[in-house]
């Protein structure tokens, strides 16, 4: 074999192999016995919470089970951080809960089916975000609003854990409903579910720092309590205690839903929010797993993955999920590097699934009330809630704003009144200090960055000439204050546009500045721009300002512009000389 054909071999090998890398996530051995211990770790916080949080969507045990199993392996396979665990989340389940409640309310016989449609289409925005190339924007928002969601979640999830822990079944209408039905709560308290919930929550808030490290408090109390549970009713029968009940571990019968065009709206914007929380939920997990790493992960990459498990789940019944901060973490520190953790952790919790399902179903529904309890607390943004007297008013102000509307109004309100109102207020102070970048002026002023040439250029026009020196970023909330300078232009006989240390500018400032032109040429003033940065240089041509002001008068230097005015103002005095 000659060595062409040798090296034309060796190069398509590598290049498969990159193809692979691209596809599958970087999936290595290389670190197996971490991976291995990580899985493990991983799959032990995560079997609780996927049955906590099937539970508490009221979809069933088993929809934790397959979305914590099939998000798992697609996230992992396909993702774009090696060392993020996705399974079910608590603010994926509180949207996926209401959105199961909505979609069955309004259609009976075909709302569940539905439900894990909108899981589908999530996972199409979620990679089609990803396609886009949008994953480093999607956590562009302000901190205000996404503590004031997240906790908003946490209360959520909180309120509606008031019933199971009592003993009862969650009354329909979620929050508003729970809320409305606690005088009958109260009245039908279940004393024994009570008695485990508050062992439970006991458990999980009290458990040794030293045992934490080793044993998750949530699969403690999940097995000693459930013990506790059967060694109760094996001696007392008649104990009233609900268990999850049987658990179908076979495979769900995929069912093509019927709907109306208006539901299938409804849908679809149940989608993008689920689609978008769980792109936020992901991207800030991996966040926390760079730092952790030292790595750095590919968001869109990421997005796709995330996508793919969530369509693959919601075609077998499985709940949506994202990125874990918990499962990634205890991942990590148990040694977890590369996809193959996820892998393990997959694989492990199958086996357990299929092995331990009869001993599953007689888990006590007021354990997994408590579990779900503990992680809406954890969710509160306990940090900006206890120094919020030390903040801002106005970020406390949109935070408890956006908590108040996702607990009792909506979550697509919440995101988008809270993001409207935080974005005009940061929008003003940004205009505010971007106004003390516009000066105007006809003499040489210490504030104006020129040379002592230029200086002296602009002394010679006696004041006649109307210096705009406009730098850093011109967006269109300094346009009122640049629209103020506009009676000065009739004042002067020349003007100059110094564009020179602009970075940035929208088109609602350069319209201004175009119609500021216009109005000058109209008076027969000297015009004058000076352009040097690309970005800004390439925005102003476009408004074709050339065709508009002679050649000479658009260019890049201060100097050639100072002594054009100047010229300008020599021809302007030898033609009223000469008309006198």
């Amino acid at each position: 074999m000659s060595f062409g054909k040798v090296a034309s071999i060796e190069l398509c090998h590598h290049a498969n192999e990159i193809d692979m890398q691209l596809v599958l996530n970087k999936l290595t051995f290389s670190n197996f016995r971490g991976d291995l211990l990580g899985g493990l770790t991983a799959a032990i916080v995560s079997l609780p919470m996927a049955l906590t949080f099937g539970i508490a969507s009221g979809v069933g045990a088993e929809a934790g089970l397959y979305g914590a199993i099939l998000i798992g392996l697609f996230a992992s396979l396909f993702g774009g951080t090696p060392t993020l665990i996705s399974e079910p989340t608590g603010p994926m389940t509180v949207v996926m809960a209401s959105v199961v409640a909505g979609l069955i309310a309004s259609n009976p016989e075909n709302g569940l089916a539905m439900a894990f449609t909108v899981v589908m289409l999530a996972g199409i925005f979620q990679i089609f975000f990803g396609a886009m190339k949008l994953g480093k924007y999607i956590t562009l928002m302000p901190y205000s609003v996404v503590s004031g969601f997240m906790s908003g979640i946490g209360v959520i999830l909180i309120i509606l854990q008031l019933a199971p822990a009592l003993g009862q079944a969650p009354p329909s209408g979620g929050v508003l409903g729970t809320l409305l039905e606690i005088p009958e709560i109260l009245s039908k308290i279940n004393s024994y579910e009570l008695f485990l919930f508050a062992i439970t929550l006991s458990c999980l808030f009290f458990t040794p720092r030293s045992i934490r490290m080793r044993f998750p408090p949530q699969l403690l109390a999940l097995v000693g309590i459930s013990l506790l549970a059967m060694v109760l009713t094996h001696y007392n029968t008649d104990l009233d205690i609900r268990k999850i009940g049987n658990i179908d571990v076979g495979i769900p019968s995929f069912t093509i839903p019927s709907f109306s065009l208006l539901q299938l709206q409804t849908m679809l914007i149940d989608a993008l929010v689920l689609g978008m929380l769980g792109c936020i939920d992901s991207m800030l997990t991996s966040v926390i797993a760079d730092n952790l790493t030292r790595t750095e992960h590919d968001s869109n990459k990421e997005l796709i993955g995330q996508g793919l498990g969530n369509i693959v789940s919601g075609m077998f019944g499985g709940l949506p999920g994202a990125g874990a901060t918990m499962g990634t973490v205890v991942n990590i520190q148990a040694g977890g590097k590369t996809p193959l953790s996820g892998v393990v952790r997959v694989v492990i919790l199958m086996i357990a699934i299929y092995g331990l399902a009869e001993l599953i179903q007689h888990i006590p529904l007021a354990v997994l009330a408590a579990i779900a309890l503990k992680v809406g607390v954890d969710i509160l943004d306990w940090s900006f809630i206890k120094r919020a007297h030390q903040v801002s008013r106005q970020s406390s102000m949109i935070m408890y704003g956006v908590l108040f509307l996702t607990v009792f109004v909506d979550l697509i309100v919440a995101v988008g009144v809270g993001v409207f109102i935080a974005n005009i207020l940061a929008i003003e102070r940004l205009s505010k200090v971007a106004e003390e970048n516009i000066l105007a002026m006809s003499d040489v002023d210490d504030k104006l960055p020129l040379t002592q040439e230029q200086r002296a250029l602009l002394d010679q026009q006696n004041g006649r000439t109307l210096y705009f020196y406009l730098s850093g970023a011109m967006i269109f909330g300094v346009s009122k204050a640049l629209a103020r300078e506009h009676k000065n232009i009739t004042l002067h006989d020349a003007v100059i546009f110094d564009l020179e240390d602009v970075q940035l500018i929208d088109a609602t400032i350069r319209l201004s500045i175009e119609n500021m032109i216009k109005e000058a040429m109209e008076l027969g003033k000297g015009v004058y721009v000076v352009v040097k940065r690309g970005h800004v240089e390439n925005a102003m041509q476009k408004l074709n300002l050339q065709e508009i002001l002679p050649g000479h008068h658009f260019g890049k230097s201060r100097t050639e512009a100072l002594q054009n005015a100047l010229q300008f103002l020599h021809n302007k005095d030898s033609k009223s000389q000469q008309t006198i």
